[in-house]
């Protein structure tokens, strides 16, 4: 199933010792007891291969249910639209808008590198880590939650971003933890970490 950064973030799972699968099925999902939700690429496309099979329904009533995890892309699709999406909508598990990054003199888009992370306290996904550290970001469009509550990690790249989210079972890194070295890795092993409802 094609959404970009299958292979880094599957490999990522299995250094660490994790049991991963790569899956459309949703009965799949239903079984699993973590998703992870990748992606590179153009929301409008993605969004609708999600519903190709039903995998948004299904990641809908999965998040009442066990912890999920966007990255990059990924995150984005858990919102409800995009400046780039052209009317296609996101699966809605949270609220918010993703925003074009905004021209600024001396910087680039897309947003490609090292950036600096403001970590809220108290947040489970970044237990351990210390605030400003750098994690990898490649993207073009940001989000902008409805409810401030929900961000865990914000950055800035030409304006505020917010790099992280969580939210119950919710989580979403607009960068990718998984190519962000030991500190990407922790943050994936704080997600796993998280239990499962029952």
């Amino acid at each position: 199933y094609d959404v970009g950064n299958l292979k880094s973030v599957t490999n990522a799972m299995r250094y660490m010792g994790f049991d991963t699968r790569i899956t459309s099925d949703p009965a799949e999902l239903e079984r699993a007891d973590a998703i992870i939700l990748p992606g590179v690429g153009a929301f409008p496309d993605a969004a609708e291969k999600l519903r190709v099979p039903g995998l948004d329904k299904t990641l809908l009533t999965q998040a009442e249910k066990k912890p999920i995890l966007g990255i990059c892309l990924g995150m984005q699709l858990l919102f409800e639209r995009s400046d780039e999406s052209d009317g296609v909508p996101g699966i809605g598990v949270l609220e918010g808008d993703i925003i074009k990054i905004p021209d600024t003199p001396g910087l680039k888009i897309p947003h490609m590198g090292w950036n600096s992370l403001d970590i809220r306290p108290g947040t489970r996904l970044y237990e351990g880590i210390e605030n400003g550290s750098y994690v990898y970001f490649v993207h073009s469009y940001y989000l902008k939650a409805r409810d401030e509550a929900i961000v865990a990690a914000s950055t800035e790249y030409g304006c505020h971003i917010h790099a992280s989210v969580e939210s119950g079972n919710v989580f979403g890194c607009q960068f990718h933890p998984e190519k962000s070295s030991t500190v990407g890795l922790s943050i994936l092993k704080n997600f796993l970490s998280v239990p499962r409802e029952v």
